[in-house]
């Protein structure tokens, strides 16, 4: 017999904002694995924390830090070991990611481990994008324009040909790349109506106009929105 590996995604912070079915499948189920980093700290799991079951054993991974991509290959692998032991017990397991299981998250590397050996299901969530948009009461996109999403860690060069014609840009990951993120977006026209939203959805939740931020300042869980189209809605 074997459990079923359910891939859930718990929002963008607020407790509330985890969907119906996680919240009723986090109250049931026996054993619950997330990411945490090397000082103990899991968001995912402090997202969830009110609607875990109290009796389930939790697996924590410690995912490492660092932009050289084995370290981590070798704790999904160690992970996904750990949760097929459960798995192959028969009882069923929630890895716990923040936004959405999919959207950039965590998830997709014990699919590919783990699917071949025992059911898999995904449980979406809300991602910190749509929760941004909502934070600053503007559509991402409107109509027929296109809307890009771009991970900050991309080459200056590749950036700035995707922005190049873009109406409608959300720019993630922004973390330490926020200095030159906001110099290409001075470039290429983007800046204007550009919005830093920080922890999206949370009691230290921030809204910011990109020119307004102090050139000390390093947002690091934060999303940046920005609009160049003609829609009469962005008017700044």
């Amino acid at each position: 017999m074997s459990g079923t590996l359910f891939l859930v995604g718990v929002g963008p912070g607020d407790p509330d904002l985890i969907t119906l079915k996680a919240a009723r499948l986090l109250a049931m189920v026996p054993v619950i694995a997330y990411p945490q980093t090397g000082e103990g700290a899991a968001l995912a799991r402090e997202i969830a924390a009110p609607h875990l079951n109290p009796a389930a054993l939790h697996i924590p991974v410690d995912l490492p830090m660092s932009t050289d991509r084995a370290p981590a290959q070798q704790a999904y692998d160690g992970a996904a070991m750990r949760i097929l032991a459960q798995l192959a017990a028969g009882r069923d397991v929630a890895w716990l990611t923040e936004g959405d299981p999919l959207f950039y998250g965590s998830a997709m590397y014990l699919v590919a481990r783990i699917a071949a050996s025992a059911p898999v299901r995904v449980i979406p969530g809300i991602t910190a994008l749509t929760a941004a948009a909502a934070a600053i009461n503007r559509p991402l996109a409107a109509r027929n324009e296109t809307l890009k999403v771009l991970p900050a860690p991309l080459d200056d060069e590749t950036l700035r040909r995707e922005l190049a014609d873009a109406p409608a840009v959300a720019i993630i990951k922004v973390g330490r790349h926020f200095d030159r993120i906001r110099a290409l977006l001075e470039t290429t026209g983007h800046a204007a109506s550009a919005m830093v939203v920080e922890h999206a959805t949370t009691p230290r939740q921030r809204i910011t106009p990109l020119r307004a931020f102090a050139h000390d300042e390093r947002p690091y869980f934060s999303t940046i929105l920005c609009y160049r189209g003609a829609e009469a809605w962005a008017t700044p």
